[in-house]
């Protein structure tokens, strides 16, 4: 079992930025991947980016060049910083981590509001 506590959302002007964190109960050092999903209400839970053991990672396209993720494993959390916020980032961010046995766990998720 992981649990997952995600913190860090809130609401924010169309073009600011916002980091999110996900602290992990235990070591993050040997799982297989962790990652951001985010869901509106109706609509599936997608992929917002991911980063592997071994430090590569992958970005849904919408997201490239805007979010960045990252992980610490002395403090068992990663990050997603979130530059350049549109409205259509507003969501409800999920942390999630495959464990080495591809477990999957999640955390409660987070809201992030992009708004004037």
């Amino acid at each position: 079992q992981v649990q997952l506590v995600e913190s860090g959302g809130g609401l924010v002007q169309p073009g600011g930025s916002l980091r999110l964190s996900c602290a992990a109960s235990r070591s993050i050092f040997s799982m297989y991947s962790m990652g951001w999903y985010r869901q509106v209400p109706g609509k599936q839970r997608d992929l917002v980016a991911e980063i592997f053991s071994g430090g590569s990672t992958n970005y849904a396209d919408s997201v490239k060049g805007r979010f960045t993720i990252s992980r610490d494993n002395a403090e068992n959390t990663v990050y997603l910083q979130m530059s350049s916020l549109k409205p259509e980032d507003t969501a409800v961010y999920y942390c999630t981590v495959r464990t080495p046995t591809f477990s999957r766990y999640w955390g409660q998720g987070t809201q992030v509001t992009v708004s004037s």
